[in-house]
């Protein structure tokens, strides 16, 4: 691989500079990929974009950015688009900033020509790679180890970039993209930095992320799992109608679709019970609740414990003897129970603790 040093002007970086939306972002005389394929959206904050001008007009250096030679002659930008585009679209006339001693906003093109000059001299340090794509992805993923770090989404975008994954961001990693717009109220995370394409390959793959992508890198769009995405979010809405964004968000419904999505449920009854539940100060996890109504299985509540003030009155109470075996232990020796289950209605309270000792409750709790 090799590795050269480049220094160019914002003159030269911004001109041919193109926004092109779903064609791509390119610069530097139409020379420059901005925004190859594996590449997150510009996600700087109008503070972060105004601080590179700042830094540009007042003469400091800016971090050195990294571009590779793509196999076409031209380059792909690898670090450093948030600058680059800051830049581009600062000279594009797109926003102001304070410069100078002046109190009051500027667009480029309200600056006095000098001023002009000294923005467009400005010199930038490139490091411009060549290489074979497995090297010039290993160096990606090393000086992305500093600054805003590359989630691991983005990072597999990288490697299985192809029409596959332009295509699946068209549906996936936009802001307002169709995947926010029908499933913001159940997926956490940010489109943009691509949580809501991970999640959707994570349920139709079963986990296995990288093995679909390395199976579907090359095909010519990702209609299948557009298609799939929108199956599991029709289901949620057809079987929980009730929407409760709180306790729904996050939850991995594409495991409970694979499980579920062929069961008639009775769906005015698992409303009764989700409402019951959310009500219930024994349950500590709400979203659990959703695994629960449809499992059966406790362990996706975490039931609240008894406290120790409440086993220390129950045990006091019993003076020490297990109701079970008759015997006597230290209080070390004995585990809280609920005497009426919870299942069955009964609470987790000081008036339904009992107290028994650790070979009669695991006994009880495994039958």
């Amino acid at each position: 691989m090799k590795i050269e040093l480049k220094e160019i002007t914002v003159r030269e970086l911004t001109k041919g500079y193109q926004d092109n939306e779903e064609a791509g972002v390119v610069g530097y005389y139409g020379k420059l990929d901005i925004r190859p394929p594996y590449q997150r959206e510009f996600i700087y904050k109008d503070k972060q974009r105004d601080a590179v001008i700042d830094t540009v007009t007042k003469g400091f250096p800016l971090n050195v950015m990294y571009w590779a030679v793509s196999d076409d002659g031209d380059y792909e930008l690898i670090d450093g688009q948030q600058r680059t585009i800051s830049l581009c679209q600062y000279v594009e006339g797109d926003f102001s900033v304070m410069v100078g001693d002046l109190p009051t906003k500027r667009a480029f093109h309200n600056l006095q020509d000098d001023e002009q000059e000294k923005i467009l001299n400005y010199k930038l340090m490139i490091y411009i790679c060549s290489g074979t794509d497995s090297q010039k992805l290993e160096w990606f993923k090393t000086i992305n180890i500093a600054g805003e770090k590359l989630t691991e989404q983005e990072l597999r975008n990288a490697v299985f970039t192809g029409s596959w994954v332009t295509d699946a961001k068209r549906y996936f990693s936009k802001n307002g993209c169709p995947a926010y717009t029908i499933g913001s109220d159940y997926l956490t995370g940010s489109p943009i930095r691509q949580d809501y394409l991970e999640t959707a390959i994570k349920w139709i793959s079963k986990g296995n992320i990288e093995v679909y992508m390395s199976n579907h890198q090359n095909d010519p769009n990702s209609l299948a799992l557009w298609r799939y995405f929108q199956d599991v979010i029709s289901w949620i809405e057809g079987t929980f109608p009730e929407k409760r964004i709180k306790f729904m968000r996050g939850i991995d419904w594409g495991e409970l679709y694979e499980k579920f999505n062929d069961t008639v449920f009775d769906t005015a009854k698992l409303e009764k019970q989700i409402a019951e539940l959310i009500l219930d100060d024994s349950v500590k996890n709400k979203k659990g609740i959703y695994h629960y109504v449809l499992t059966g299985k406790q362990k996706y509540l975490n039931i609240r414990s008894f406290s120790d003030a409440e086993k220390q009155k129950a045990y006091e109470r019993q003076k020490g003897i297990c109701p079970i075996c008759k015997e006597k232990f230290d209080i070390s020796q004995m585990e809280g129970d609920h005497i009426t289950p919870w299942i069955e209605g009964g609470k987790t309270n000081e008036e339904n603790c009992q107290m028994l000792c650790r070979e009669d409750n695991r006994r009880k709790s495994s039958k």
